[in-house]
């Protein structure tokens, strides 16, 4: 049994257009797949920065450790103890800390809600996917608790909403990176490339699914275009967005909440 995700296209309507639409529709079992890749290649990645996050020293004056991957997390609890040194914030303060970016706001305000805005819109958008997945597989799996049809579209307004918030993230970003001298005298190549496959998958995020909907962002396209626009969509998000983060400067999303951790809410 395979179950159609995100064309939005019945049975019926999809035969009528052919082979192309019937071999690029987007099933469940093909979106396991990728997922399962791409998580993949993302665990491949934080064993790596593992292995070289415990290549240091476990305190001061000591000999190198062996490179254990363990040894990161051990010294990270021990930091985070009340033996550890640092500034004695609590933890919940320091997620918050982490969470809503307030050194970032001090520093400023416009640069303090493109990350926010980026931040927090990937990651919604990310508990919702798994979310969708989660009860699609709970279906497929016989238990009929919750049909996810209904759930899809019990997300559709949030996801859109927390889709134009990072919309809103990037838009400010590209502001910043052509319009403000120390943004845009900083800014690298490899910055730009960040900026410019985030731009895309959000892009054709909205544009995969107004040709679905028959939306002004589908641009006009015939909605036979729906399931490979929506096949283009999820290859890069779980490859841009999963698998790419620890070889990339995303990976500050993980690191940045692991450090203020250490130095309990210090720099």
């Amino acid at each position: 049994m395979s179950m159609e995700y995100y064309s939005g296209l019945s049975a019926d309507v999809t035969n009528s257009f052919g082979m192309l639409t019937e071999s690029m529709r987007i099933t469940f079992a093909a979106v396991m797949i990728m997922a399962t890749i791409a998580i993949a290649i993302f665990m491949i990645g934080m064993y790596i920065n593992l292995k070289k996050w415990s290549l240091g020293s476990e305190g001061y004056g000591l000999a190198p450790s062996n490179g254990s991957i363990f040894t990161f997390p051990k010294t990270l609890a021990y930091q985070m103890s009340a033996k550890g040194h640092g500034h004695g914030q609590g933890i919940i303060a320091t997620l918050i800390d982490a969470a809503f970016q307030r050194r970032a706001l001090r520093r400023s305000p416009g640069r303090w809600l493109m990350h926010l805005a980026i931040f927090g819109g990937w990651i919604a958008l990310c508990i919702m996917s798994i979310g969708m997945f989660v009860v699609e597989l709970i279906y497929l799996a016989g238990v009929h608790v919750l049909d996810p049809a209904v759930f899809r579209e019990m997300l559709s307004l949030p996801n859109d909403i927390f889709s134009y918030i990072l919309l809103v993230g990037i838009i400010i970003a590209i502001y910043r990176r052509l319009f403000v001298a120390r943004a845009r005298n900083s800014t690298i190549a490899f910055d730009s490339g960040l900026l410019i496959g985030l731009t895309i998958i959000v892009v054709t995020g909205f544009i995969a699914d107004g040709i679905r909907n028959g939306t002004f962002w589908g641009l006009g396209m015939h909605s036979e275009l729906a399931p490979p626009a929506s096949l283009f969509h999820v290859v890069i998000s779980l490859l841009f967005c999963i698998a790419y983060i620890p070889f990339s400067k995303y990976m500050h999303m993980i690191v940045g909440p692991l450090t203020l951790m250490a130095n309990k809410g210090g720099e």
